[in-house]
């Protein structure tokens, strides 16, 4: 078993004994997640630390969408379930960047690009592709996408 999904099972097991509802909860669907990943395709197969990462990550942000969509639908508690059921599942994700150093790692890719030949908003797939290399979970797929436009734009 992976360190971190062992670490998630021995969080769980914690939980219950502490009588802690929504941590054991949210625990127990991630690790379903996980579950159903290792054994969608072919054949089952162990998922590596990135990848129970990966599930972690796709979680946590079925929670921010699922409290957006809650609070546009007038209902404050569900939507705050799903904030706290987020701040679980964000103990286990890695440390997001700040706005300056994500802003610093996409100009470094722009000039990087641009030295490859990528111009203008045509750019955005090479830019891309380099920062999600550095980024690596640090910094949401969006947040990337916006400054990345931002600074091909002007």
């Amino acid at each position: 078993m992976t360190t971190l999904k062992s670490t998630l099972h021995d969080d769980l097991t914690a939980a219950i004994k502490a009588r802690d509802e929504l941590r054991s909860s949210t625990l127990r669907l991630t690790l379903s997640a996980i579950a159903y990943e290792e054994t969608a395709g072919k054949s089952a197969r162990e998922l590596s630390d990135d990848e129970v990462l990966q599930v972690i990550t796709r979680e946590a942000k079925k929670r921010r969408e699922a409290a957006d969509a809650f609070d546009k639908g007038g209902r404050a508690e569900q939507a705050e379930r799903e904030r706290a059921e987020g701040e679980v599942l964000a103990a286990y994700l890695p440390k997001q960047m700040s706005d300056e150093e994500l802003a610093a790692i996409v100009a470094d890719a722009v000039t990087e690009a641009k030295a490859g030949g990528a111009e203008g908003p045509k750019a955005m797939g090479a830019v891309m592709k380099i920062v999600k290399a550095k980024v690596a979970g640090r910094a949401e797929g969006s947040r990337v996408a916006t400054e990345v436009k931002r600074l091909l734009a002007g």
